[in-house]
């Protein structure tokens, strides 16, 4: 080897280790979440739009509910859908919900959720079933809710077979 390659390829191994190190550092501190709201969202009969170019399209629509937090409560408006898309399979489905709720103090604000539904099977070979999202909230500025729009949000599904919908716990990530 030339020496410029011998050095490269000695640059080449030194950050090779240092990130084989990195990658098995374990952090100080792990994000913590708080609880901010149970959705109980009224769903409408799913319909298919069928197979596009991106997967099989079907549409959700969302009819109304209720929610309520430590922070806030009030009424899902009507309107919004829940769009999504699913692999040949059906195993892996890709989830945008679009919709707005009206706090009991009447300020409107708008919620884009995006999420991943899969399912298959797990390192034992046992069904497995995931469902997280992330929704964003639009509040405004000047309400009591702007604290909404800076921070990151989870939430996952709480199944509930009396009420006729889905229902969501959302907690921040602080």
């Amino acid at each position: 080897m030339k020496l410029m390659g011998k050095r490269l390829y000695f640059l080449f191994l030194s950050m090779s280790a240092l990130c084989v190190h990195a990658q098995t550092y374990s952090p100080k501190e792990q994000p913590q979440l708080e609880f901010v709201m149970q959705l109980r969202v009224m769903l409408d009969n799913a319909y298919s739009v069928g197979e596009t170019q991106h997967g099989r399209r079907n549409v959700i629509p969302i009819t109304g509910g209720t929610f309520e937090g430590p922070r806030l409560k009030g009424t899902i408006l009507n309107g919004g859908a829940d769009y999504q898309l699913s692999n040949s399979d059906g195993s892996r489905t890709e989830l945008e919900a679009i919709y707005s709720i009206k706090t009991d103090d009447g300020v409107f604000i708008h919620i884009r959720n995006r999420g991943v539904i899969a399912t298959g099977k797990d390192e034992q070979g046992r069904p497995s079933f995931y469902f997280k999202a992330a929704p964003q909230f639009e509040a405004p500025n000047d309400s009591p809710y702007a604290w909404l729009n800076n921070a990151i949000y989870v939430c996952q599904p709480e199944w509930n077979r009396e009420f006729k919908g889905i229902v969501l716990n959302v907690w921040m990530v602080k």
